[in-house]
């Protein structure tokens, strides 16, 4: 899924650009999924090994912020793939739900 390709484009200073894009919460869930992360490890890679599909990274990436009681450090940024090795990274069981979220915050 891109997560992108319905979200609209406006046009400000003469540049286009995405309007801005609205995340759900991840609530925890007894189902989640908890690993340690290794060297290498990335959120696409796991997205797609726990998911089947790689675009669903940032599925993994919002549900492990420090405020959602994770060993991640609060400045991991949001948007990279790399995950730091030996952290407790929490995969979302509902990512059903979490789409459906997004879709809703955003208009889709």
């Amino acid at each position: 899924m891109n997560r992108y390709k319905n979200i609209p484009i406006v046009k400000i200073d003469k540049k286009l650009n995405y309007q801005t894009t609205r995340y759900p919460e991840v609530p925890l869930n007894d189902n989640d999924t908890y690993v340690y992360s290794t060297q290498g490890d990335r959120f696409d890679i796991l997205a797609n090994q726990y998911y089947g599909d790689q675009s669903l990274w940032w599925v993994i990436s919002i549900a492990n912020t420090a405020t959602a009681g994770t060993s991640l450090p609060s400045d991991l940024p949001q948007d990279s793939l790399i995950i730091p090795e030996g952290l407790q990274i929490r995969i979302p069981a509902n990512y059903v739900d979490v789409l459906n979220g997004f879709k809703k915050l955003n208009g889709l």
